[in-house]
C-alpha cells in the first residue's frame, strides 16, 4: 500500500494527496474519529489502544522514497496527516515526518503539515520546511488552556500552537488555521481576531461524531465567523459539513 494517497470524499477539502506517517497518536483528543475506524475500532479498547503510543508506520521513510520517487515533481499538495499529528511528542525521538520533509524535498514535491505541535516543531524544522516550500496549519479549538487538556490533554497549548504559526510565518512559510473541530464557538471567533495577522487561510468546519455538536447553534457559528473574516479581510475555505447551514438551514 503507497504511503502517498489520493483522499476521498470529505478529506479532499483538505489536501489532494497526504500520507500518515505515524500510527496512533498520543495527543489523546476525546473527540478524535480514527479510534473509530479500522484497524482500530476492531481492538478491545480503540482509544485507548490509539493513544497509547505514536510510532512511525513499517518501513514507512523507504515506502516514502518508492512513491516520492516515481511522482518527482508532482505539485499537489500532501497533507501529513489524516490519522495522526505529524509532530507528536514521539516526533522528538523518531524524526520521521522531519526526514520525510527532505525525501519530499529531494524529490520536488510540496507536503503541508497539520498539526497540534508547538513552537519546537518549527524551530527544529525551520530549514527543511522552507526548502519544501511547505504550508504550516494548526488545529485551533480553544484559547482557554484549561478548557484544551480537558479537551486535548497532550496537546500543545493554544498559545504554544499560535506561536508555532507565527514563528512559521516570519520564516516565510504560508499558513493556514483549521477551525475544526469546533467546540467552542465564542473561542473560534476570538481565535480568528488573535491570530490574522499571521494567518493566510482558515478552514472553517464544525464538529462531528461527538454528542456536543448538538448543543451548538452551527448557523449562527456560521454568520459569526464569516462576518469576522470579512472585517479582517481574511481568506477562507468553508467546509460543506458547516455550508450546509447557510441561510438557517438545518
Amino acid at each position: 500500500m503507497p504511503i502517498i494517497y489520493e483522499p476521498k470524499g470529505k478529506a479532499l477539502e483538505y489536501s489532494p494527496l497526504a500520507a500518515n506517517l505515524y500510527k496512533g497518536c498520543t495527543h489523546g483528543c476525546s473527540y478524535c474519529y480514527v479510534p473509530g475506524i479500522p484497524p482500530y475500532k476492531f481492538a478491545k479498547n480503540p482509544r485507548e489502544t490509539f493513544y497509547a503510543s505514536g510510532t512511525p508506520r513499517p518501513n514507512v521513510l523507504a515506502e516514502l522514497a518508492k512513491d516520492a520517487k516515481k511522482m518527482r515533481g508532482d505539485k499537489r499538495r500532501i497533507l501529513m496527516s489524516f490519522t495522526s499529528d505529524p509532530y507528536q511528542p514521539s516526533e522528538k525521538e523518531f524524526e520521521v515526518t522531519r526526514q520525510a520533509m527532505q525525501i519530499l524535498a529531494d524529490n520536488d514535491m510540496r507536503p503541508q503539515v497539520l498539526t497540534k505541535a508547538g513552537e519546537w516543531a518549527v524551530k527544529r524544522d525551520a530549514g527543511v520546511l522552507k526548502a519544501t516550500g511547505c504550508v504550516w496549519a494548526a488545529t485551533l479549538t480553544f484559547d482557554d488552556d484549561a478548557k484544551s487538556i480537558e479537551w486535548e490533554p497532550n496537546a500543545a497549548l493554544p498559545g504554544d500552537r499560535i506561536n508555532a504559526l507565527e514563528r512559521a510565518h516570519d520564516a516565510g512559510l504560508e499558513t493556514w488555521v483549521s477551525l475544526e473541530p469546533v467546540l467552542d464557538p465564542d473561542a473560534a471567533i476570538r481565535l480568528i481576531y488573535a491570530t490574522h495577522k499571521f494567518v493566510d487561510l482558515y478552514k472553517v468546519g464544525k464538529l462531528n461524531h461527538h454528542p456536543h455538536a448538538d448543543t451548538i447553534d452551527w448557523a449562527d457559528f456560521l454568520r459569526r465567523a464569516e462576518a469576522a473574516l470579512d472585517d479582517l479581510g481574511k481568506a477562507r475555505y468553508i467546509k460543506v459539513d458547516l455550508e450546509a447551514y447557510r441561510g438557517g438551514n438545518k
